[in-house]
């Protein structure tokens, strides 16, 4: 994921110390989906340590090579994380760091806007799209169906195994992380619908004072026809 030869052609590195790829954030994070994740609701099942897969999500790009915070699985290897966005979201692809021992996970089921899944739901039901990671210290960029996600409110990623393939029980990831464009979530329409709309209740509360008030919303109109 270097992007080395598109920052010299347009960036002075005049400024600052040794060449470290910290330059490379324009070209990197290009799409970069970051602020528009919940961060606070995210929901990771299985994982060893409170809120770490909350973190792991939480890294800047710039701390996405740091071992630590890193999510592990507690009973076994399985994980399933929910991530919800505060945006609508079309995804281009998922950023994920492992590494190159059999704590790498292998196959990931991805799930859009689902609430509530448990394991054994995640496992039975045919996932949006299902991806297969490789064994690497790299950051790697999986790139996505996009007919598929283009309109994401949240993401189900179910790690169903690891390269262990049934012989490692921990699975290990140390960044997460997410590409495509997003749309802001707007809800004034739909407070617009509801406000407009007629409440029977309403029009029982009224009754008594209901012709009185008929007659005043009517305007001149309506107290001629009286």
């Amino acid at each position: 994921m270097s992007h080395c030869h598109d920052e010299h052609d347009h960036h002075d590195h005049s400024e600052g110390a040794a060449h470290d790829h910290t330059d490379d954030l324009t070209p990197a994070l290009q799409n970069h989906i970051y602020e528009q994740v919940d961060f606070s609701a995210i929901n990771t099942l299985n994982e060893s340590s409170p809120r770490s897969g909350s973190k792991i999500v939480q890294k800047t790009w710039t701390d996405r090579l740091n071992p630590e915070p890193e999510l592990k699985s507690d009973a076994d290897e399985q994980l399933l994380m929910h991530i919800p966005f505060t945006a609508q979201i079309r995804l281009h692809s998922i950023l994920i760091r492992t590494s190159n021992t059999d704590s790498a996970p292998l196959t990931l089921k991805v799930h859009v806007n689902r609430d509530n899944l448990d394991f054994s739901t995640a496992a039975d039901l045919a996932p949006t799209q299902k991806l297969e990671l490789s064994q690497s210290n790299d950051v790697q960029e999986i790139p996505v169906k996009r007919a598929l996600f283009n309109t994401v409110r949240s993401l189900d990623l179910f790690f169903e195994d690891n390269w262990g393939r049934g012989e490692e029980d921990e699975t290990r990831i140390s960044y997460l992380g997410f590409k495509g464009e997003w749309m802001k979530l707007s809800r004034e329409p739909v407070n617009f619908l509801y406000e407009a709309a007629a409440n029977p209740q309403d029009h029982k509360l009224a009754s008594g004072v209901g012709q009185g008030v008929g007659s005043s919303i009517g305007g001149a109109g309506g107290r001629d026809g009286m």
